[in-house]
C-alpha cells in the first residue's frame, strides 16, 4: 500500500512538471512580462534584474483576508527557496499608497531582512508593467527564468499550484 501511495504521488509530480514544460516548451511566442516600479525605500524595482530566477509576482491589497494569508505562507516559501534562483515579488494594488508604507513599517520591524521581499505599489505614476487589469485579488503570476508566464492563478494558491512553483525551481 505504502508504494503504490508512493509510486501515485511520484506520478503526479512527474505529470505536473511534464505539463509545466510542455506549455513553456510549446508556447514559444508567450510575451515575456515587464515591471518597474519603487519600493518604499525608494529604491528601483525591474524585474529584469532578477533575470535567471524563477519569478512569484503577487499583486494584492491590505483589506484582502486571502492575500494576507497567501503573503504569509509565501513569505515562508521565499525565505526557504530564496537560494534556489527564486524571488516573491508583492505589487500592491490599492488605491492608497499609506497602507503599503504601514505595511511595510510593519514588515521592517517584524522580519529580518533576509525575510523581505522586495513590494512596490502599482498606482505610482512612475509605475509601469504589462501585467494587464487585475479584476481578482489576490492574483498571482509564476514566471519561469525568462520571465515568461508558467500560470496564472486568481484568488487563493492552491495545493497544485505550490507543486507547480516548486517544480518550477528545478
Amino acid at each position: 500500500m505504502m508504494k503504490r501511495r508512493a509510486f501515485l504521488k511520484s506520478a503526479a509530480i512527474s505529470s505536473l512538471f511534464l505539463s509545466t514544460q510542455v506549455f513553456a516548451a510549446k508556447d514559444e511566442k508567450t510575451p515575456t512580462f515587464n515591471l518597474l516600479g519603487t519600493d518604499v525605500s525608494g529604491k528601483k524595482v525591474q524585474l529584469k534584474d532578477y533575470a535567471g530566477k524563477t519569478v512569484l509576482v503577487s499583486f494584492f491589497t491590505f483589506d484582502c483576508p486571502v492575500c494576507t494569508n497567501d503573503l504569509k505562507l509565501m513569505r515562508e516559501f521565499y525565505v526557504g527557496n530564496s537560494n534556489k534562483n527564486f524571488i516573491l515579488l508583492g505589487v500592491n494594488i490599492d488605491k492608497n499608497k499609506k497602507e503599503l508604507d504601514e505595511y511595510n513599517e510593519v514588515t521592517t520591524l517584524a522580519y529580518p531582512k533576509a525575510q523581505r521581499f522586495p513590494s512596490v505599489w502599482r498606482n505610482d505614476p512612475a509605475h509601469k508593467d504589462n501585467f494587464g487589469v487585475i479584476a481578482t485579488t489576490p492574483t498571482h503570476f509564476v514566471l519561469n527564468k525568462q520571465h515568461q508566464l508558467v500560470f496564472k492563478r486568481e484568488g487563493a494558491f492552491r495545493g497544485e499550484d505550490w507543486d507547480n512553483l516548486w517544480l518550477s525551481l528545478s
